[in-house]
């Protein structure tokens, strides 16, 4: 087994989406921690979930353990969503 690598900068603008399948937001920048990466900034961009549920906010960061995939995407896990159950019903 091959550990697949990529690099940081690639990621960025990258779309993130929620493993329910909503479009959350595009990652703006790694948040780094003793040369690791700790969290995501996560941009609120037009039509993205996070610009529903933040209002003026410009994002979020999305702690690196809530990242369940990235591939052409980035799949975050819906726990990493404020109010995401409230927000789902609208």
């Amino acid at each position: 087994m091959s550990l697949k690598t990529r690099n940081v900068t690639d990621i960025y603008s990258m779309q993130v989406f929620t493993d329910a399948g909503d479009y959350f937001g595009d990652v703006e920048e790694a948040v780094l921690a003793s040369n690791k990466v700790a969290g995501w900034r996560i941009k609120a961009t037009k039509n993205s979930y996070l610009s529903r549920v933040l209002g003026g906010a410009k994002g979020v960061v999305v702690p690196h353990q809530l990242v369940k995939a990235v591939g052409d995407v980035m799949i975050i896990s819906k726990n990493a969503v404020p109010n995401y159950e409230e927000a789902s019903d609208e």
